[in-house]
């Protein structure tokens, strides 16, 4: 029997190569590994957004930046979407209760007000322990976290987060980022033609 250092040692190294082949066999997770329910209830993969751009909003109905942003993102889904880019709208009610109506009530608000077409998900929680994974993974990549409504996610078609900004930075401060992205996506396409 070996020493109990030599012991050690080994069990050490046995260790630290399981942790290793776990980590291996666990691949990273990204944006669209999580699944979110839509406004009208029901669960999507948002796996059926990779490979595309998508900017990732929380909205409220209420919020002295809602008109202002809601505008520019139905503009913003309308030049560049559906096909190669996409507004995610994640109504949330957590900052000043300015998102207090059904979902029900958000989409037709939406629609109705802005005839917003982009992809609308019911109403989540954005921060704190209570917060939706994708939520907690946008934050946790990109190190920013929600403070208020209308904070926006760029993810590229990969699913990494590639920009986050608070809502005192308008859709088209962001736009430029968005269309290059959107542009390099459409040219790596067509390369592969």
């Amino acid at each position: 029997m070996p020493p109990p250092r030599e012991q050690a040692m080994v069990a050490a190294a046995a260790a630290w190569l399981l942790l290793w082949a776990a980590a291996c066999a666990q691949q990273e997770q990204d944006f669209y590994d999580f699944k979110a329910v839509n406004i009208r209830g029901k669960l999507v993969s948002l796996e059926k957004y990779r490979g595309s751009v998508s900017l990732v909003v929380n909205v409220a109905s209420e919020c002295g930046f809602t008109d202002q942003h809601y505008r520019a993102l139905q503009q913003l889904q309308r030049d560049l979407g559906p096909h190669h880019f996409n507004v995610l709208a994640f109504p949330c009610n957590q900052f000043g209760q300015q998102e207090p109506d059904s979902n029900k009530e958000i989409e037709s608000f939406a629609r109705r007000t802005y005839s917003v077409s982009f992809p609308m998900f019911s109403k989540i929680a954005v921060t704190g322990t209570g917060a939706h994974p994708a939520f907690k993974y946008l934050a946790q990549t990109s190190g920013k976290e929600p403070t208020w409504n209308f904070w926006k996610y760029l993810v590229a078609p990969d699913g990494k987060v590639v920009g986050a900004w608070d809502p005192t930075v308008s859709v088209e401060e962001v736009r430029p980022q968005i269309t290059a992205l959107v542009r390099k996506l459409i040219l790596r396409k067509r390369e592969d033609l």
